[in-house]
């Protein structure tokens, strides 16, 4: 089974993700990418936060902190929510899993071969049940 931590881990890095992708960013590179590449589109950002959303079943703001003093906006770079980072760790994860165990290069594996995703866990959960 997996423990809880690495559930927790999972769920934080589909959040963080989810929250990007929310909301459109500024003008110019994105600040504080840390797992995705720092010249990611908005179009792919986007689709990767949505992915993670809608597996956790969670908004942005579950790994993303607000602007102070405007609670219906959200600061992307900010590391001040512990979600980030464990969103973070839930990605690097997922990441090895699947170079480690799968053939990596979509290209190279076969249509039906499946990878480990958000959704394999948390099936639209933010916490997968052990």
């Amino acid at each position: 089974m997996i423990s809880r931590k690495i559930v927790t881990l999972f769920v934080l890095s589909a959040l963080v993700i989810a929250g990007v992708a929310a909301v459109k960013a500024p003008s110019g590179p994105y600040r504080n990418l840390q797992v995705l590449p720092k010249d990611i589109s908005e179009q792919k950002l986007d689709s990767i936060m949505d992915a993670y959303s809608s597996a956790l079943g969670i908004g942005c703001s579950f790994c993303h902190a607000e602007v102070k003093n405007f609670p219906d906006s959200l600061n992307f770079a900010s590391d001040e929510k512990p979600m980030k980072e464990e969103a973070r760790k839930m990605m690097r994860m997922t990441i090895e899993i699947n170079k480690q165990n799968f053939y990596y290069d979509k290209t190279e594996r076969p249509e039906y071969l499946k990878v480990v995703t958000c959704k394999t866990c948390h099936r639209g959960e933010a916490y997968p049940a052990d």
